[in-house]
């Protein structure tokens, strides 16, 4: 019976209310902390980004973050809140100085939307405004005001400081800050703003080169040139090439990184190829172009508009409301600046034109072993044999879509297993036959050469770049034995050798999967480590037995869905504090066998010294 629609129906939710209902449209996912854009870190960013307008304006060089636990501070020293506007500043929405562009003509949060934010989703917040010798504090819970203190004496610097906990109930009991992300947010904020230091308790960051010293922290591998570093009124660009596959880019509008991308992105990509072809006066294809480029740019655009408040993507045409369009404007910078730059260096032309030249070769190349590949498939009826598939996919207009799992499994025992289990509405399955291939520095023919990789490939859609990935999480499921790391290392190198933006963007993941069951006849408890079973078995008392797990063939159906259902436990594979992968893979994947001998010799841990350790 369908319920009624009355005047009751109608409800007026406060500003704290809703934002604490649909917590999605202010900072967007909320998630764990496990992924760099979950949302406890849109709000420290939200905290520091007033700190940083602060900077932009002339007030305050140095912002001070601090972690304890789920705690977290941040302290700037500009001109501070006006103490009288403390109050409706963090708690009353569309409150705020920046809707007077002349006071803030580029500044990042323009909305009056984020500290609310911060305040509505913490359990705990607290803001202290700073000014001439006074203070003024406010203590939230939930948005909710518990603490109006009165404007007192003070010996302390000018400046804001805001401190809270982000609430549990909202971003679960196992929510955790992860300090690689923080300190990559941080560095962000030193490369865009130089002459700014901000710490993480205590350790400075900071940058004196920009962009530049961007991609040198970021570049995997040594660089085909020397850095490309470009600067105008508000436009800074630096790129290089390498000898990856794939494209990299790092966006950012007013000091926000935009994840995603938008209208400043496509303007850069574009002028790049139009200015190399009208240099070179050759007609590249783009894609020859681009491959292998590591870039950055950043515009400052005056009220500029995002597709979200959490603002990952710049959804502005004009570089302001009299400027030119933001394609006009990274046009004509490039070919003026680039074309410049490049008649200057005529070694780095060079090898740029060179290298385009390599990737035409290559693109040309793999073409036609692609289309040989194809016709065996067709000739063989060929099909994903390999992929056990789900219905949703990355992309679909579903509120699972980004759900969508791939798990690559070793074996058809464990992909049985795994298949018998999953939810066929979101989760995928991959079966290896085995160990595959050493992909380490093979081109990338190899792919198509091998049947596995091909398939595997083919499921992710990924042939012609990440915008048409089929699922969000590509989940190595392999056993927690020395057969089953060989396998997960492989496989690694494959996706860091030709689809790097897999790890990039945050989509690959490592299955953690129990190594031990504790049960007596009331409780079973599945551990992770030797730790968690010592503790089960001291919880469940004389009586119990242990099963230790050798494989994922081992575990029953039934208990496979309690390990990839809501208790999963997923750990990302990232690239943080990975300044060359090329050594790392070169070291562990390549040619190098006595190398790796001596230090396997020279670190060896034999079970006598483990014991006394």
């Amino acid at each position: 019976m369908a319920s009624n629609y009355t005047e009751a129906s109608i409800k007026t939710l406060s500003s704290t209310e809703h934002i604490r209902l649909r917590p999605g449209m202010y900072i967007g996912r909320l998630g764990n902390g496990a992924h760099a854009e979950d949302g406890i870190y849109v709000l420290l960013k939200e905290s520091i980004d007033n700190s940083i307008d602060e900077f932009a304006m002339g007030h305050g060089r140095k912002i001070e973050v601090e972690l304890s636990d789920r705690t977290v501070r941040v302290r700037d020293y500009g001109r501070g809140i006006p103490l009288g506007k403390v109050l409706e500043c963090v708690s009353v929405i569309n409150t705020g100085a920046k809707y007077d562009s002349e006071t803030f003509q580029k500044a990042v949060g323009l909305n009056g939307v984020g500290q609310k934010a911060v305040n509505a989703l913490s359990v705990h917040y607290r803001a202290q405004a700073v000014r001439d010798g006074q203070t003024k504090v406010v203590e939230f819970a939930q948005g909710r005001l518990k603490k109006d203190h009165k404007i007192a004496k003070t010996d302390e610097r000018n400046g804001t400081l805001i401190e809270f906990t982000p609430d549990e109930a909202l971003f679960g009991k196992d929510f955790k800050f992860r300090t690689e992300f923080i300190e990559d947010m941080l560095w962000n904020y030193a490369f865009l703003n130089r002459g700014l230091t901000l710490t993480l308790n205590g350790q400075p960051f900071k940058s004196e080169h920009g962009l530049k010293d961007l991609l040198t922290k970021e570049l995997s591998g040594e660089p085909l040139y020397p850095i490309i570093h470009l600067e105008g009124e508000d436009i800074e660009v630096a790129f290089t090439h390498g000898n990856h596959y794939g494209e990299e880019y790092w966006s950012f509008v007013n000091g926000q990184h935009t994840t995603m991308g938008g209208t400043h992105l496509a303007a850069f990509r574009e002028a790049l190829v139009e200015t190399v072809r009208n240099h070179f006066k050759k007609d590249y294809d783009a894609a020859d172009v681009r491959q292998s480029i590591d870039a950055a740019i950043v515009v400052r655009v005056q009220e500029p508009v995002f597709e979200s408040q959490t603002k990952t993507k710049l959804g502005s045409s004009d570089i302001g409301p009299n400027g030119p369009s933001i394609r006009e404007f990274v046009g004509k910078f490039m070919q003026q600046a680039l074309d410049t730059y490049l008649h200057k260096h005529r070694e780095t032309a060079e090898v740029i034109k060179r290298k385009i030249e390599e990737n035409e070769h290559e693109r040309k190349e793999l073409a036609g072993i692609r289309n040989l590949a194809r016709e065996r498939a067709k000739k063989a009826s060929l099909h994903n044999r390999k992929l056990r598939d789900c219905r949703l996919h990355l992309g679909d207009r579903h509120a699972r879509a980004e759900e969508s799992t791939l798990f690559i499994v070793e074996g058809d025992s464990a992909a049985g297993s795994l298949t018998a289990t999953r939810d066929v509405q979101t989760q995928a399955v991959f079966a290896l036959k085995g160990k595959p291939l050493n992909t380490f520095g093979l081109s990338k023919k190899v792919i198509y050469e091998n049947e596995e990789f091909h398939l595997l490939q083919a499921a992710l859609n990924v042939e012609d770049g990440m915008d048409g990935l089929r699922y969000n999480r590509v989940v190595i499921a392999t056993d927690a034995d020395v057969d089953g790391m060989h396998i997960r290392l492989l496989l690694i190198s494959f996706f860091l050798q030709f689809f790097p933006d897999l790890i990039r963007h945050g989509h690959l993941f490592i299955l953690e999967t129990p190594l031990f069951r504790v049960r007596n006849k009331r409780q079973t408890v599945y551990c992770y480590s030797e730790e968690e079973k010592q503790a089960a078995m001291a919880q469940l008392g004389a009586g119990h037995e242990i099963t230790r797990f050798k494989g994922l063939g081992e575990i029953s159906a039934g208990e496979f869905k309690d390990f990839i259902g809501e208790n999963i436990r997923l750990e990302p594979v990232n690239l943080h504090h990975l300044y060359s992968s090329d050594e790392l893979l070169t070291f562990y994947m390549g040619k190098n066998s006595p190398e790796r001998q001596d230090f396997i010799i020279d670190n060896l841990k034999v079970e006598k010294d483990l014991v006394e350790v």
